[in-house]
């Protein structure tokens, strides 16, 4: 790799993690957008920028909409008095927050996110930072590292609350984790046809699925891996790290100002993650349809630009995108939606549920692939 590629790489990487963090920036705003339509309320509509919002109509319908709000939500966090408590144990009070959103930074590294044809060579390019052979298996390794911040807090605050909080986000990591990783390993089973090269990477399995997605041929992993994705995210119905109704705010119960909006962005930056290996795993990444590519598209209109150059990467980004913001909103939505469990719930839906639906499923899936290479391949 020569130094030209290497500086187009850096600004790539530049370039997605700015993104990463605006996508964070607003999933807040859609966060308090969505509450207040589901309770029918207006929601964040009077933040402005003088200049912007003097522009005639065009200012008000910005304004309204609440675009401008995470920028006062930001400035809030960045000036507010930094409360330290005498009683914490400061070093590590101040590496939890740090920690907290580093692993999600690391994990879209190699998230692929769009696809196009080189017009001069006629090769596929995929549009990734790095496309490395054990893509899913570094998200699932670097992800979990995320729940140290959550203990290293807890511990750290030296209070009750925090700490109780610690133990529980520890607890449910463990227990949703299996059942997670499980749920994705018929998937790999498929793609690692008998014969062929070995690999764990997302590409590949988002190229598998140019006819069947993943949901369709597998939902019951499917649905394991959404129901896992949400305890490990720490969202409702499975916010017991920060449960108020019981723990104050858990964790972050003696955090203020920027050290509270780092657990925030990693929180959010942990579902955006999350809801691209989604998109990836189980529902085409960037194909538009099942059964249906970009490539099946321009060979079926003649229009072979829509697979090419800028403007087939434009449409597959865009595509891949639309997904993953489909499932921001769901995480949302079901906030909102489905009531708190309570703790000994949470244990006994990953113990007693999750976990053996996921171990039914392998087996099932393995006698099923045994089965379809030597009766039918």
């Amino acid at each position: 790799m020569d130094v030209v590629d290497l500086l187009i790489r850096f600004g790539l990487g530049l370039l997605v993690i700015s993104l990463v963090m605006g996508v964070c920036m607003y999933s807040v705003l859609a966060e308090r957008k969505v509450s207040s339509w589901i309770q029918g309320r207006v929601g964040p509509n009077r933040t402005t920028v003088p200049l912007i919002g003097a522009i005639p109509i065009l200012g008000p319908f910005l304004t309204r909409l609440g675009i401008f709000q995470p920028l006062a939500d930001g400035g809030k966090f960045l000036f507010k008095e930094d409360v330290v408590p005498a009683h914490v144990h400061k070093f590590y009070y101040v590496l939890a927050p740090i920690i907290a959103f580093i692993p999600a930074l690391v994990t879209i590294s190699v998230v692929p996110f769009g696809q196009y044809v080189d017009a001069a060579t006629g090769t596929v390019k995929t549009l990734i930072l790095a496309n490395v052979d054990v893509g899913i298996l570094l998200v699932f390794a670097v992800a979990s590292l995320g729940v140290y911040s959550i203990i290293i807090a807890g511990w750290a605050s030296n209070s009750k609350y925090p700490f109780l909080g610690g133990i529980r986000a520890s607890a449910q990591m463990i227990s949703y984790e299996l059942a997670m990783t499980l749920s994705v390993v018929p998937v790999f089973m498929w793609v690692n046809a008998p014969g062929t090269e070995g690999t764990l990477s997302l590409v590949r399995v988002v190229d598998a699925q140019a006819d069947w997605w993943f949901v369709l041929t597998q939902p019951v992993a499917a649905v394991v891996f959404l129901i896992a994705l949400f305890a490990e995210t720490n969202r409702l119905p499975f916010d017991m790290p920060e449960s108020e109704t019981d723990l104050v705010s858990g964790y972050h119960t003696e955090y203020s100002s920027f050290k509270f909006g780092f657990f925030f962005v990693g929180e959010y930056a942990n579902m955006t993650v999350g809801a691209c290996v989604t998109a990836l795993v189980f529902f085409g990444g960037w194909h538009p349809l099942p059964f249906v590519t970009w490539a099946d598209l321009a060979a079926w209109t003649g229009q072979a630009w829509m697979t090419t150059g800028v403007v087939g990467a434009l449409l597959s980004i865009g595509t891949f995108v639309l997904k993953a913001f489909f499932f921001l909103f769901f995480f949302i939505w079901v906030r909102w939606t489905v009531p708190r469990f309570r703790y000994d719930q949470v244990m006994r839906i990953g113990w007693k549920g999750l976990l053996p639906v996921a171990i039914a499923n392998l087996i099932a899936y393995a006698l099923i692939i045994a089965a379809w290479d030597r009766w039918v391949s």
